[in-house]
């Protein structure tokens, strides 16, 4: 089951670089140490009561945790110590750099009730990185996937695509190599321009181009597809939306919901895929899991428009099915028979 977290902003703290892309900003304003105790007790009091029975973290997200200062890293942590010992928080979850993570920060870490620790890799590639200015290589990556491992921490890696230099290739090679270093969840951001970055100044400049949704919907069906073959957990995509990011956007592919966007995308080219093989389809009828409805049906009904006009269709029904597994899709025809398609098949452009 998914962790309730409750997110403790603390920007640009232990930041090494200036990444390009980066206005911390746009993340909303942080929480200082004297209100971290205060801010944990209004958070607790605001979860949902249906959402009290999940693991409870509190995630110290915005900048480089364990680039900080080491004491200033232990009185965060030590301000927690009265939640984690009444049960009423879980663990503490951090997000950091590669380069940052020596053996006496892990063990504090690990002393003190940390269970996640999330990685800002952003690419494998070390042409991309150091034109992010991102100050560390790919190999660092590896590395300190190794050491947490060892320590038994739970390894969240945070990508992002479209960066200066940054090509599809590229991407999806980036991609491989979280294959091959299996962490237990991915967090995937197209690159966004916003106020304040240094990357504000290349855009200007016609020096930057961003992605554009559609590039970016390529790019994360043929990277998502890949992931789920080998059963890598993408916990997000794309930024939360918050008024702070929207008052900081200047371009980019931003889109609120950009994974229910990409996963209907990637249902259509399924429904598609499955038309294209069959026969007798003035009425089809697709069967599927009901969570999966809404991706079949696409935003206000695109995809279901968009398969009537191309196939030549009167109608286009669909069946809740839920024996039927997430991510299957089930085509009953006309006539009765019936083929099917799965999400995490090679997914072959048109």
């Amino acid at each position: 089951m998914t962790p309730t977290i409750i997110p403790v902003f603390l920007p640009y703290a232990g930041c090494l670089e200036r990444c390009l892309f980066c206005n911390q900003k746009a993340a909303g304003k942080g929480i200082l140490l004297p209100n971290l105790k205060p801010f944990i007790e209004t958070s607790l009091a605001r979860i949902p009561l249906d959402h009290r029975d999940r693991e409870i973290q509190i995630a110290f997200y915005g900048g480089s945790f364990t680039a900080m200062d080491r004491e200033v890293q232990l009185l965060y942590l030590k301000e927690v110590q009265p939640f984690l010992s009444s049960s009423r928080i879980d663990s503490i979850r951090v997000s950091t750099r590669p380069d940052a993570l020596d053996e006496e920060v892990l063990s504090q870490l690990h002393r003190y009730g940390t269970k996640t620790i999330e990685i800002g890799a952003q690419s494998m590639e070390d042409e991309v990185l150091s034109l992010s200015n991102r100050g560390h290589r790919a190999e660092e990556t590896v590395s300190a996937i190794d050491r947490l491992r060892d320590w038994g921490f739970e390894v969240g890696v945070q990508l992002m695509m479209g960066l200066p230099g940054d090509t599809l290739v590229r991407f999806l090679h980036t991609l491989e190599r979280m294959v091959e270093l299996k962490p237990d969840f991915l967090r995937i951001h197209p690159t966004l321009v916003l106020k304040g970055a240094p990357l504000e100044s290349l855009w200007r400049a016609n020096r930057y181009v961003p992605l554009s949704l559609e590039e970016t919907t390529r790019w994360l069906k043929a990277g998502l597809l890949m992931l789920r073959r080998h059963s890598i957990r993408v916990a997000r995509i794309g930024l939360q939306p918050t008024p702070e990011l929207e008052d900081h956007l200047l371009a980019g592919p931003y889109h609120p919901a950009l994974r229910q966007f990409v996963d209907s995308a990637i249902t259509y080219d399924m429904a598609a895929r499955l038309l294209e093989n069959s026969e007798g389809n003035a009425a089809p009828v697709f069967l599927c899991h009901p969570q999966e409805i809404s991706n079949l049906r696409g935003q206000r009904n695109e995809n279901i428009h968009t398969l009537k006009t191309r196939f030549r269709l009167q109608e286009v029904c669909i069946q809740e099915e839920g024996l039927l597994p997430r991510g299957y899709l089930v085509l009953q025809t006309s006539q009765g028979s019936r083929s099917m398609s799965r999400m995490d098949l090679r997914y072959d452009e048109h």
